[in-house]
């Protein structure tokens, strides 16, 4: 047989033949030919036997294999590989990858409305709530909504989180063991939801990390919205996050409202007395309005529960209850009771009088309880103590008095399950919840004025922001987009933002434009073809032909141009259309790294993903230093993390390493006192100026945006007249802030006309502020930004012919006299410090000064929490030694301490930089008065600048010979 002839890859492995034989002369029957068919002499022996799909033909009675192109088709690639080239472990043909970072349902789960009736409330704007949920980490935001989607999802039991590359911390410290999940993404969900009478509103909610490395997806989602819900835990309280929020939300002019999450922790946990749990809630309020009375100025601006605008929850147990909806609860079990007016009884010092069945101010005995005790606390904690306690006996009955009716089979469930449906089944659907937001978040109809005057950059006065104002569907499309999200693959972006007027649609040719874009200069923008239009439900979307103004969108086609933010409106006709601010976030990256592939040859890959995650976090910043470094700045090492393993999974699938192992904080570059040190800079034209710190305060105005140089010169000599008592004159004499519009330097014009001529002056003034802009953002001691300095132009000689003050000539001439200044100026180095809060219970305290003293921290606050047995630390930390905290306190606390940590200020690093008298030794630690001297060297040694700022490089000979003159060199070396 031929089988035992020939290989599997046809290879003759049989017996040898003679030199003369030739391999016809094996019989027929060795070749299993079958001469006695004549139609079959060309037939193979046994394709079987030969190379699997290829078809084994004889011609003039030897051996051939057609090629896999003749056997399958001219698409077939053919690879030929040789031996030993790559490991058994890779297929020489690879499978195709299919990358998947949602978790996106492929059908469209069962509601308890019906699609089209959601469809038909988006024309409605007045049925419209667009509401952020935000709070502290682990506060119950995603529960809630969890809660929410099993509410209108009957089919659907737990949501689990959209995003796959949502981090699981793992904490393992000696024999403690943790595992909780953080949000890293916004949520975007669309639901209906009943209120308590049964009418039914689109809610569009955003579902917000809690932790303040994130707290950019906050800002993003609260841009879109018209109010926000504040999650605190009842027994934690008002934290770090929570705080911030607060001022964040009071800032971008937000409705507010709050949720007292978790309030069964007050029962299980902390096992406090009822009275006790009202105390604790009702500390929780007025530390709230305490904060909003010192953010805000409006005193309508008030939370209470008697307002409507505090609900309280449990979402583990599927509790959600304002005053108003518990009181109806009484109403439908009892009748004839004015729940409304009932509900604006049972909050504060007020008492029920059994005898006389009225409400009174005045206890009427000594152990009298509080209404909301009474009636609501008291209530709760039996349902859960009956649950808890006795199952078996008494809670059937309980049950039956309360309506609730329970199978065999649920009355067996464990503990848990069994609180969840019994108060389910009691408080019902989430109608407080919807109630709260109907009442005190405006609709997008009666919000859009105030949301207009805030992020609009034009004027409301034309046709198109009268059409914003009113929402008006049928007015010019108006489309603010704050939001990118990756698709499945992770190859392209759909745009998520709010169409604020006119109506999107699907197929739609419209005009993007930039956050760089004016009426002036319209580079940035590009006109595409709007592709699909989505309503984003977490796991699934809803595809729509249609958004009309006062929804939300996911847009499909329009990703390529958008960076962060974008506007997009219509190709042709709405030519006066500008943009809508870029967001302003309540925190900075000052955390930053560098990267670089391990292959050389992938950097485009790498500078591929680079752009998508920079679309992807909205606070991210990415450049490339003049070394050539790739640099990535974050706000803190979670950040970072998430960011670098996106980075390398998702959008470049490549290996990227980072440069250095140690994260590197961005330092800015100051000055400390003022000196009287006139720098002179000639080159055709004289400059002449002087550099001063600033006030305390006012680069912190200035980059908040309190004061703005586009103000007229009236209402800028005022503000500084009035609040930072400057000279008028000089005031109105202010130039410009830099770097860019919002930077914490300011340029003043302090020449008087008798000695300067003003029109030469002001005929170069854009060349001098453009050589302050440029000197600003790179400072002369580490190439990094330039902050809290006032640089004065004391005297100006320009040049009279036109050829020898153009840019070319001032610029340069402007940045060198304002590096003179500076480093005339006591220049100093500036880092940021971070605000730690540490919860910790109270033995562990002094571990956490301990770790604290040895990273340069200090205390600020050490007080117990109320209600609890946790006390709460609060410091200060500079960045650069913030690396490891979290780890190093862990370990000193076993695992019992938690800390986080957000920007605060930035502060002046010890020491000289220039003072050459100081040696750094390697690896040794450096004292204080060095730190300075330190960190200068060691950043321009990874920029790769000379490690030293030669002085004389930026003084021309006159002024060296003028500080000659007058003998204030110093100890600078030349």
């Amino acid at each position: 047989m031929e089988a035992d002839l020939y290989d599997e890859f046809g290879n003759y492995i049989g017996p040898e033949l003679d030199s003369d034989d030739d391999e016809d002369d094996l019989d027929a029957e060795d070749r299993d030919v079958d001469e006695g068919d004549e139609d079959d002499d060309d037939e193979p022996a046994d394709a079987d036997d030969d190379v699997p799909g290829m078809e084994v033909v004889l011609h003039e009675d030897k051996k051939y294999y057609p090629t896999a192109e003749e056997v399958y088709g001219p698409e077939v690639e053919t690879i030929v590989q040789e031996e030993d080239t790559q490991p058994l472990t890779e297929p020489i043909i690879k499978p195709v990858k299919n990358k998947q970072f949602t978790l996106m349902e492929q059908e469209l789960p069962a509601t308890v409305y019906d699609m089209e009736f959601l469809a038909d409330l988006m024309d409605g704007p007045e049925l419209i709530r667009n509401v952020t949920l935000c709070g502290h980490l682990h506060h119950g935001k995603t529960c809630f909504v969890d809660c929410l989607i099993e509410q209108t999802h009957p089919e659907i039991r737990k949501r689990d989180d959209v995003d796959v590359t949502e981090i699981n911390l793992i904490l393992f410290f000696f024999f403690f063991f943790y595992s909780f999940r953080v949000g890293i993404k916004s949520t975007p969900v669309t639901m209906v939801l009943p209120d308590s009478r049964g009418k039914s509103y689109l809610f569009n909610i955003m579902d917000t990390p809690g932790h303040v490395n994130f707290s950019d997806e906050v800002t993003s989602s609260i841009r879109i919205s018209d109010g926000v819900v504040l999650f605190i835990d009842a027994a934690e309280g008002v934290m770090l996050n929570t705080e911030r929020l607060i001022k964040h939300a009071v800032q971008e002019r937000m409705a507010i409202t709050i949720c007292i999450n978790k309030v069964d922790r007050l029962i299980v946990e902390l096992k406090l007395p009822p009275t006790d749990a009202y105390y604790k809630l009702r500390h929780i309020v007025d530390e709230v309005n305490g904060l909003l009375s010192t953010y805000s100025t409006d005193e309508n601006l008030v939370v209470s529960p008697l307002l409507g605008n505090v609900c309280f929850a449990s979402s583990q147990y599927s509790i959600c209850f304002t005053l108003g909806s518990f009181a109806k609860i009484y109403s439908d079990t009892y009748g004839d009771i004015n729940y409304n007016e009932f509900a604006k009884r049972l909050w504060g010092d007020i008492y029920f009088n059994p005898k006389t069945r009225k409400f009174t101010k005045k206890a009427p005995s000594s152990n009298s309880q509080r209404s909301f005790v009474e009636f609501v606390l008291e209530p709760l904690y039996k349902i859960l103590s009956q649950v808890v306690g006795d199952v078996d006996t008494s809670l059937p009955r309980v049950l039956d008095e309360l309506g609730i009716h329970l199978t065999k089979e649920e009355l067996k469930l464990n503990i848990r399950p069994l609180l969840r449906l019994v108060c389910n089944r009691f408080f019902g659907e989430f109608t407080g919840f919807v109630d709260m937001c109907v009442q005190h978040i405006p609709s997008p109809q009666e919000g859009a004025r105030n949301k207009i005057e805030h992020t609009y950059t034009g004027g409301l006065d034309s046709d198109l922001g009268e059409a914003m104002a009113e929402c008006d569907p049928d007015g010019p499309l108006m489309c603010h987009t704050t939001k990118m999200y990756s698709t499945e693959d992770g190859v392209q972006f759909h745009a998520f933002g709010r169409v604020l007027s006119g109506t999107i649609q699907a197929g739609q040719p419209v005009k993007v434009l930039g956050e760089n874009y004016t009426l002036e200069d319209e580079e940035d923008s590009q006109v595409c073809t709007v592709g699909r239009l989505w309503i984003s439900v977490a796991r699934y979307q809803i595809e729509v032909n249609r958004v009309p103004a006062g929804n939300w969108v996911l847009i499909e086609g329009c990703d390529q141009p958008i960076v962060k933010t974008a506007t997009i409106t219509e190709p042709r006709g709405n030519e006066e259309a500008q943009i809508f601010r870029p967001l302003k976030f309540n925190t900075a990256s000052v955390i930053k790294i560098a990267v670089e592939p391990v292959n050389p040859s992938e950097l485009p890959k790498m500078l591929d993903g680079l752009r998508k995650v920079n679309k992807s976090y909205p606070s991210l910043t990415t450049k490339v230093e003049e070394s050539g470094e790739h640099v990535i700045l974050g706000t803190g090492e979670l950040y970072l993390d998430c960011v670098m393993h996106d980075l390398r999974k998702m959008y470049s699938e490549i290996d990227i390493k980072v440069i250095f192992h140690d994260l590197i904080t961005l330092y800015y570059s100051t000055v400390f006192i003022s000196v009287s040190y006139q720098c002179v800079t000639f080159f055709l034209n004289k400059i002449t100026m002087i550099a001063e710190p600033l006030e305390k305060g006012l680069a912190e105005d200035i980059e908040n945006e309190v004061v703005q140089i586009t103000w007229n010169r009236k209402k800028l000599g005022e503000f500084f007249q009035t609040k930072y008592d400057w000279d008028l004159l000089a005031a109105r004499s202010i130039w410009a802030f830099g770097p860019d519009t919002t930077g914490p330097n300011i340029l003043v014009d302090d020449t008087l006309p008798s000695e300067v001529d003003k029109a030469l002056l002001g005929s170069v003034k854009d060349s001098i502020v453009q050589g302050f802009q440029w000197g600003t953002r790179e400072g002369p001691l580490c190439d990094e930004p330039i902050r809290n300095v006032k640089f004065k132009i004391l005297d100006a000689v320009i040049a009279q012919e036109p050829l020898h003050r153009g840019g070319g000539q001032v610029i340069p001439t402007a940045r060198r006299v304002v590096y003179s200044a500076f480093l005339m100026a006591t220049p100093r180095l500036m880092e940021p410090y971070y605000f730690v809060e540490v919860q910790a219970p109270a033995d562990c305290v002094s571990a956490v000064y301990t770790v604290l003293a040895r990273r340069r921290g200090h205390v600020t606050q050490d007080a117990p929490i109320p209600g609890s047995p946790l006390y709460t630390i609060k410091a200060f930390i500079p960045a650069i030694d913030s690396f490891g905290f979290e780890t190093d306190l862990r370990t000193h606390t076993q695992g019992q301490a938690f800390a986080l940590s957000v920007f605060h200020h930035w502060q002046i690093v010890p020491g000289d930089p220039l003072d050459k008298s100081i040696v750094i030794r390697p690896l040794e630690p450096q004292p204080a008065p060095h730190l300075a001297r330190e960190f200068m060297i060691k950043t321009r040694r990874r920029k790769g600048l000379s490690e030293d700022v030669s002085i004389s490089k930026f003084f021309d000979d006159p002024m060296l010979l003028e500080l000659a003159k007058q003998d204030v060199v110093l100890n600078y070396p030349m």
